[in-house]
């Protein structure tokens, strides 16, 4: 039985190899091709970078473009980078004429100890988010469902809002930890803070949905009724759950390495995905080229590592395809669950249609920053525009490009987890890929737009789910009740309709709910950098960028934005909640 398994299991392995090997290269031929995509003369770019010239020479850009012989093309400097890796050699830097490869392994040290740092508190935010489900359900308590507010309202804060707030509370009001630099075991406390807490609030929200169906199956019902204590019963089903949530560290946690920047940026900290941005803002492609393989490699490594805990913790009903599917029971939703949604429906109605009746480009520089009032409710930004109007304008397009990202990412990321053999490699290799580099490969070709910015989210925004679905299908897949049907002569049309979506659709909606507000901001950066949306017009994303520098003097230009998001994803949760009970 294990010589027919291992076998078999061979060209899996094979074809998973050729497809991370598929994928990693195709991201750096892409990569390789960005200052020549840009539109811009690369040796303009390279020595703006360099002195701040704005006004450069004839002559000094033909001496650039004969230094880093620009005239060869993309593929030939992509081969003679390739070249010199075996032998250690990852060329020098175009910008500042230093080897890469030191400067690539300072920064990727950094961010992997601060993604440490971001793991361990995820994981502490996210058992105190399942803990009451964990508790009830071991001790066969659970009758009501949770509304998961908490964690939708912590999932929803951005992280460099967060980030700015931990720095200026804990950092400079109260002194606790240091607020800006790298220099010990101390000076990484506030940043894991302020990547781990909504991380974290995103995995134990979706580890808190799957416990009550393990928490009711057979076995749990008989462990209780033999006398077994309730820690028993507790690390059984979080055993049975975990492989279903274990993918999403991996596009949630491991991905933080190259997506941090804005944290990475307001407490100085020189890690790889600030260095990556940099790089490729000057178009410095030797940097770039390194700072992107290691990345690639990070993400193939953590999906291997991530794949083998997940085969580790169901064991042998995987192999042997005798997993039961987890069934979610019914169970009570609380009273106040209605009331609730019915009350941030109210609310962002309120805030929106307040907003629409004011003007929401008027420029007043005599009333700047000024704090909430009857003439401004949530007061006015740093040019002195009216920040409820800027919400209520930006309210319909923030809201409707931010469904329509996250509706293509979530089909995208389920058809591509269907078939999760096929597709492992390429969600390992884009996980870690950060969004502003996909916003500067497609603003390359199309321009800076919110469509353009759309479609480089949608490019690596899918990853979550194709992991959560490749589990779930891998799962169901290894059930009984699957090969019962196959033997009875089920087609492939008939398994996916009445099996696989079934139990991978609820799971995955819950998911995209959840990380609908940080579709949000993920628009926003690219849009902040020129990439996206364009000032001034109105979008809550672009309001928590624009007004970020002011957090410290005027708090009152971030929390409108704030709010709102946070009310959106607390009324799509408690929807989705609603939904299920019908």
């Amino acid at each position: 039985m294990s010589a027919t398994y291992g076998s078999a299991a061979r060209p899996v392995l094979w074809r998973a190899a050729l497809g991370r090997v598929a994928a990693g290269a195709g991201l750096l031929t892409a990569v390789a091709v960005l200052p020549w995509l840009s539109g811009t003369d690369p040796a303009l770019t390279v020595l703006r970078a360099r002195s701040a010239d704005q006004d450069p020479t004839p002559e000094q850009l033909a001496a650039v473009r004969e230094q880093l012989d620009l005239d060869q093309g993309p593929f030939a400097h992509l081969l003679h980078w390739i070249g010199g890796l075996p032998r250690g050699d990852a060329g020098v830097s175009w910008v500042s004429g230093e080897q890469v490869l030191p400067q690539i392994a300072t920064g990727l040290s950094v961010s992997l100890t601060l993604m440490l740092g971001a793991l361990v508190v995820t994981l502490v935010v996210a058992a105190l988010v399942c803990a009451r489900t964990i508790v009830l359900g071991s001790r066969r308590r659970l009758r009501q469902d949770r509304t998961g507010t908490g964690a939708a309202v912590l999932a929803a804060l951005p992280k460099f809002l967060l980030a700015s707030l931990l720095a200026t509370v804990c950092g400079v009001w109260w002194g606790w930890f240091p607020s800006s630099g790298w220099e010990g075991p101390q000076w990484m406390v506030l940043p894991s803070l302020a990547l781990g807490i909504p991380s974290g609030a995103m995995i134990g929200g979706l580890l808190d949905q799957s416990l009550p169906a393990a928490f009711h199956e057979p076995w749990a019902r008989t462990a209780y009724a033999s006398g077994l204590p309730p820690s028993h019963l507790a690390r059984n089903a979080l055993r049975r759950t975990l492989p279903g949530v274990l993918p999403q560290f991996l596009p949630t946690v491991v991905a933080l390495v190259g997506g941090a920047v804005a944290v990475e940026k307001i407490f100085n900290i020189p890690g790889l995905g600030r260095l990556a941005l940099e790089a490729a803002i000057a178009q410095d492609l030797p940097v770039l080229q390194t700072a992107t393989l290691a990345l690639v490699l990070l993400g193939v490594a953590a999906g291997v590592a991530v794949r083998a805990l997940r085969h580790t913790l169901i064991g042998k009903p995987l192999r042997d395809g005798a997993l039961p599917t987890l069934h979610r029971p019914r169970l009570t939703p609380p009273r106040s669950l209605r009331w609730v949604a019915g009350g941030c429906a109210l609310a962002l109605l309120a805030l929106v249609v307040a907003g629409l009746l004011r003007d929401p480009l008027e420029v007043d520089t005599a009333a700047r920053l000024l704090p909430p009032s009857a003439a401004h409710p949530l007061g006015t930004d740093s040019l002195g525009r009216d920040l409820l109007a800027r919400l209520g304008h930006g309210a319909l397009r923030t809201a409707g490009v931010a469904l329509a990202v996250t509706a293509v990412s979530a089909v995208t990321g389920l058809l591509l987890g269907m078939v999760p053999r096929a597709s492992a490699g390429l969600t390992e290799v884009v996980t870690t890929l950060p969004a502003v580099l996909a916003g500067l490969l497609i603003a390359g070709v199309t321009g800076p737009s919110v469509w353009g910015a759309a479609c480089a989210v949608c490019v690596v925004g899918w990853t979550p789910y194709a992991a959560q679905t490749g589990a779930l299908v891998e799962q169901e897949r290894a059930s009984g009740h699957i090969a019962a049907a196959v033997t009875m002569g089920a087609g492939r049309l008939h398994l996916l309709r009445r099996h696989l979506l079934p139990a991978v659709g609820p799971a995955l909606l819950r998911n995209a709910l959840l990380r609908l507000p940080t579709t949000v901001l993920v628009l926003a950066s690219l849009g902040f950098l020129g990439l996206g949306e364009q000032p001034p017009t109105p979008e809550w994303g672009r309001l928590l960028s624009e007004n970020q520098p002011y957090v410290e003097l005027a708090p009152w230009t971030v929390l409108g934005p704030a709010g709102a998001l946070v009310l959106l994803s607390v009324l799509a949760v408690s929807g989705s909640v609603l939904g299920q009970r019908r």
